[in-house]
């Protein structure tokens, strides 16, 4: 099903996207409505009840034809769903979930400019008030900024205590002192937004921590540990693409002596089913 839909639905925009720096809204919304930004999702929650190996494959057919969409359901599945299913509180799966099944576009927003490769090296601050928490900083390089309606954003609770101070909170577009900034024009993946966030005296409320104060880089290293898995496959969609090579010897003539391309092997034919996921496909 996902490889037919990225052939029949994705493939005739894919070089449009790419050369506006813009993904199509309305196939996002197709995503939404065939049940991909929603493939591990419970039932209960309107979601398509399927498992994580099924968010991997539809990740690699995707990307076979346009990265920009891989990238879109990648995050969506294996960051921001996954860790929301994982970490969220009853109410918390009860107010998002049912969104982000159907029409919520959600991004996973840990780097900033002093804290890429060294993620927990935050600035981002979050100051307890009340019933609330006040953020102030930057984050970059956000994939989905520009199209999400749920972000689950990392700040530190206190510099001093290192990645204890960390946490997790999610943060609705439009929250008063929440901005989505400049968007990076890229050199690849154009159609999938990058953007900057910025948060000054942004009030989020205690029952929008996902997870347990001070835990969020444990939310954040199991998440990205299965996001990785995402990005493995996003490489395997891409990897055998034909217009690359179309590109070289039969467009431009480049004389480059290039052996065959490999028969196909997609992800299941890697590996045994469950392996890597467990039983449950998580």
């Amino acid at each position: 099903m996902a490889r037919e839909y990225a052939e029949n639905e994705i493939r005739p925009h894919t070089a449009a996207m790419d050369h506006e720096g813009v993904f199509r809204r309305d196939l996002i919304e197709k995503f939404f409505s065939q049940g991909f930004m929603s493939i591990d999702i419970p039932e209960a929650f309107g979601g398509s009840g399927g498992t994580f190996f099924m968010s991997v494959l539809a990740i690699e057919e995707f990307a076979r034809v346009d990265a920009s969409a891989a990238v879109i359901v990648d995050v969506q599945n294996t960051l921001v769903n996954n860790a929301l299913a994982r970490w969220g509180t009853d109410e918390q799966k009860k107010k998002f979930l049912p969104r982000l099944a159907r029409d919520t576009v959600g991004a996973y927003a840990l780097s900033e400019p002093n804290a890429g490769s060294d993620a927990f090296a935050l600035e981002t601050r979050a100051r307890e008030d009340g019933g609330d928490y006040v953020l102030d900083g930057r984050k970059l390089w956000i994939t989905n900024a520009k199209e999400a309606g749920l972000f689950i954003l990392f700040a530190t609770v206190n510099r001093e205590l290192g990645y204890k101070g960390i946490t997790a909170f999610l943060i609705e577009a439009g929250t008063p002192g929440f901005s989505v900034g400049k968007k990076e024009d890229k050199l690849g993946i154009r159609a999938s937004s990058t953007c900057e966030l910025l948060l000054d005296e942004c009030r989020v409320p205690k029952s929008n921590v996902l997870g347990e104060v001070g835990k969020g880089y444990k939310v954040a290293i199991e998440t990205l540990n299965e996001g990785r898995i995402g990005i493995a496959a996003q490489m395997t969609g891409v990897a055998p693409l034909p217009e690359g090579r179309r590109w070289l010897i039969e467009d431009h003539n480049l004389g480059l002596h290039l052996p065959p391309p490999p028969p196909r092997a997609g992800l299941p034919h890697r590996l045994p089913w469950g392996e890597g996921w467990g039983e449950g496909g998580t």
